[in-house]
């Protein structure tokens, strides 16, 4: 199952990298046309803000399933093993419930918008709400994975915090994991200092 959604990670990634790709075209071409040569392209501010949101939904799956969200765990790092678990769990479960809100509102705002053309391609909606569901489904299905291995005990101890306070902090910590040597230990020049 880790291997499938490792893949559809990579896909997502690929999907993203197209996106931004295809969002830089159409944004600095359409700059380019409307000084240069006083024309534009037409669908590019509707298809750039369509894949910016296509963008930030995918990028949500893949932080995911990475652990790469922000949070606090100020409280939670204090506790016991068990304490860790049952706060894990019933985060996750609360995530559920967000996701399922997620689902049922998309789901209903693609189904409202179906016949709904956008003002400039023509294109239904429903593939800007599309995007709140595919996120619902993507995410549920790694909540719920998620979920089961911290009720089934499969989660080691130092797997029970699964967010980051900061990325700086996380970057700072990394560095001085790296240092093992205290700064009056180290050698200035072939020398000890005095």
């Amino acid at each position: 199952m880790k291997r499938w959604i490792d893949h559809y990670c990579r896909l997502l990634e690929l999907a993203m990298v197209l996106a931004l790709a295809c969002m830089v075209v159409l944004v600095f071409g359409n700059v380019v046309l409307r000084y240069a040569f006083n024309s534009g392209i037409t669908l590019s501010e509707e298809v750039s803000r369509w894949l910016f949101v296509w963008m930030t939904f995918l990028g949500a799956i893949v932080a995911l399933k990475e652990h790469g969200h922000l949070g606090s765990d100020m409280l939670v790092s204090r506790l016991g093993p068990l304490g860790k678990r049952i706060c894990l769990g019933l985060g996750q479960a609360l995530m559920l419930y967000a996701t399922w809100l997620l689902l049922s509102g998309s789901w209903q705002q693609a189904r409202i918008n179906l016949d709904v053309e956008a003002p400039v391609t023509g294109l239904s909606t429903a593939i800007f709400y599309g995007s709140g569901v595919v996120f619902a489904l993507s995410s549920g299905v790694l909540l719920l994975g998620q979920l089961w291995r911290t009720v089934s005990g499969a989660l080691g101890d130092d797997e029970l915090v699964m967010v980051q306070e900061s990325e700086d902090l996380a970057q700072v910590e990394s560095l001085h994991i790296g240092e093992a040597t205290p700064l009056n230990s180290q050698t200035f020049g072939g020398a000890k200092p005095r």
